[in-house]
């Protein structure tokens, strides 16, 4: 603690900030919010396939269709059917006409479910449709 010794007359304060408690708080929150950060982070799991494909360019908000390994189809984080799906998408895309999807799909995943879904998104009325896959592992040599 510093004492100010420029000020040794009676009845004088020192107009000094003590700091410490800010701190306290300041590091508080910072280990708050990296326990939840993780927590936070929700999707559905889908093993991609591998491919070689450039860089889907970012939106500000895009809506992904993803099939997990059980088949079971997902509007962002929301389980629907493929008839929910397509209901869905052509209320969008009366919002939006230039709207684009990009499809998750599990690569163990059976191809007819797939393909119901992308035939769902078609029908809608949504041309852009964009695939997304995991890079491929580079081999240590």
């Amino acid at each position: 603690m510093a004492v100010d010794t420029t000020s040794q007359q009676s009845g004088t304060t020192i107009s000094q900030i003590n700091v410490t408690p800010l701190v306290d708080v300041m590091l508080v929150l910072l280990v708050i919010f990296m326990v939840t950060a993780p927590i936070i982070q929700q999707g559905v799991q889908v093993n991609l396939p591998q491919a070689r494909a450039g860089a889907i360019a970012g939106k500000e908000e895009q809506l992904v269709v993803s099939v997990n390994k059980n088949g079971r189809i997902y509007l962002n984080d929301t389980q629907m059917t493929p008839t929910e799906l397509g209901q869905k998408l052509r209320a969008i895309r009366k919002i939006d006409p230039d709207k684009e999807v990009i499809l998750r799909a599990d690569q163990d995943v059976r191809y007819g479910i797939v393909m119901r879904a992308v035939a769902e998104i078609k029908e809608a009325g949504i041309q852009k449709v964009g695939m997304v896959t995991r890079p491929p592992q580079q081999e240590e040599g």
